[in-house]
């Protein structure tokens, strides 16, 4: 399950990465909706930013990122284990 939650984290940070990247490259005066609610969406830190109107640098995105969706593995991985059905589950943890 760590190993999961780990993956979880680092499709946080890559989305971050990718929103970042994509911000750099594209100006977007006004920002088109589509992509704004997408990136609002998928990089939560977002509304913090807004919410409190000052800029969070790149970093502090890409670590808050990987700290929101290693926790949203968490709660998905532990919903995901006890939704298994017992005649499913890996020989190793029924003994």
């Amino acid at each position: 399950m760590k190993h999961r939650i780990a993956v979880w984290a680092i499709v946080g940070v890559l989305i971050a990465a990718f929103w970042g990247i994509f911000s750099l490259g594209i100006r977007m005066n006004p920002p088109e909706p589509i992509l704004w609610n997408l990136a609002r969406f998928s990089c939560l830190i977002v509304f913090v930013g807004l919410y409190f109107h000052f800029g969070v640098r790149l970093y502090w995105v890409l670590a808050a990122n990987a700290a929101t969706y290693a926790v949203l593995g968490v709660i998905v991985e532990t919903l995901r284990e006890h939704t298994i059905p017992f005649d499913r589950l890996p020989n190793r943890l029924i003994s």
